[in-house]
């Protein structure tokens, strides 16, 4: 059975730094293209990066670019979003994803970004 499982959200105030966490189980991980992706209060998804598999490629939404980096280890089935200058309107549920899926698999991890 496929699960990802996300951590590492909180709160944290304007300016600040979050690291995230998606524990995958269930397929073979590095064979697939990984997804951040988030749900803002009252919003629907939306795409926040893609890492290829093995991590040579990268890309990010244009109002997270320059701020978050996606990330990969592999050999720990796990995937990471280093988040830093957060903003308010960053609040949001962040999910991890497989490239292709339709909707969230995990239930995601919470990130509050407030004063």
């Amino acid at each position: 059975e496929v699960q990802l499982v996300e951590s590492g959200g909180g709160l944290v105030q304007p300016g600040g730094s979050l690291r995230l966490y998606c524990a995958a189980s269930g397929f073979t991980f590095s064979e697939r293209r990984m997804r951040w992706i988030r749900r803002a209060p009252g919003k629907g998804l939306e795409w926040v990066s893609t890492i290829s598999s093995g991590g040579a490629y990268t890309d990010y939404a244009r109002s997270v670019k320059g701020r978050f980096t996606i990330s990969r280890d592999d050999a720990k089935n796990t995937l990471y979003l280093q988040m830093n200058s957060l903003q308010p309107e960053d609040t949001a549920v962040y999910y991890c994803a497989i490239e292709g899926d339709s909707t969230p698999r995990g239930q995601g991890t919470q990130v509050t970004v407030s004063s």
